[in-house]
């Protein structure tokens, strides 16, 4: 009896420490393992924060090549080029880049206000008051309030002639002058249509065709252009 209870304590024990020593083992061999890689990632930041090679704050090495600045004139040689970009899709026009950006702006900005006779705001505009509204926000100009009072205070242009910022007036047969419009360019203008509001239109469209009247430059706007002309050749020479 006695020879049989050491034999089950022996046996218990060597199961317990076939227990116990078998995962010790396992998990050692397991760090073992995963060592080497955690080695390795522990020097990855000690590279990591290691100067470069061109830092000019080590001696004998050599700085890396800069880029300089853009100078202010680049800048704004950019920004307008991108500028112009956006005016030409959205106006639908050809641009030289040398058109007036101030006029191609402003024309933007009202694109879409709703018709509204008689008005002459961001809210409705007629006609009349959409050009009115882009001389004086343009060139400072009060022009008169009516299409037919515009047509007469305009020197005429002949329609193969005609110049960003000069305006088109339209007639029905040989009635009176009901309409106006801004030139922009390719034959094109922009102006409040009653079935529209501010728009752009082609001269070459059937409606607007047939009923063209004539083109009139404002004097203001000419003499305005031709300084701008000087001297813009002025600073070419």
């Amino acid at each position: 009896m006695k020879n049989s209870l050491l034999y089950c304590l022996a046996a218990g024990s060597l199961a317990l420490s076939f227990f116990f020593e078998r995962p010790a083992d396992a998990s050692a061999a397991s760090r073992a393992s995963v060592a080497p890689v955690a080695a390795e990632a522990s020097l990855l930041p000690d590279l990591m924060t290691e100067l470069p090679a061109n830092d000019p704050a080590l001696p004998g090495t050599t700085p890396a090549a800069e880029k300089p600045a853009p100078t202010p004139v680049e800048l704004a040689a950019s920004r307008d080029s991108l500028a112009y970009h956006y005016y030409a899709q959205t106006l639908g026009l050809h641009l030289s880049f040398d058109e007036n950006k101030d006029l191609l702006r402003t024309v933007t900005d009202w694109i879409g206000t709703p018709y509204s006779y008689g008005s002459s705001s961001h809210r409705g505009t007629d006609c009349s008051g959409f050009v009115s509204r882009v001389f004086h926000e343009v060139y400072g100009i009060t022009l008169q309030r009516s299409s037919r009072s515009m047509f007469g205070t305009t020197q005429r242009v002949a329609k193969a002639e005609m110049q960003t910022g000069d305006l088109v007036f339209f007639r029905r047969g040989h009635g009176p002058i009901y309409h106006v419009g801004i030139y922009l360019k390719n034959g094109k203008f922009a102006h409040s249509a009653c079935n529209g509001g501010v728009m752009v239109s082609s001269l070459n469209q059937p409606y607007y065709q047939h009923n063209f009247y004539a083109a009139g430059r404002v004097p203001a706007v000419a003499a305005a252009a031709a300084r701008a002309a000087e001297a813009l050749m002025a600073r070419a020479e």
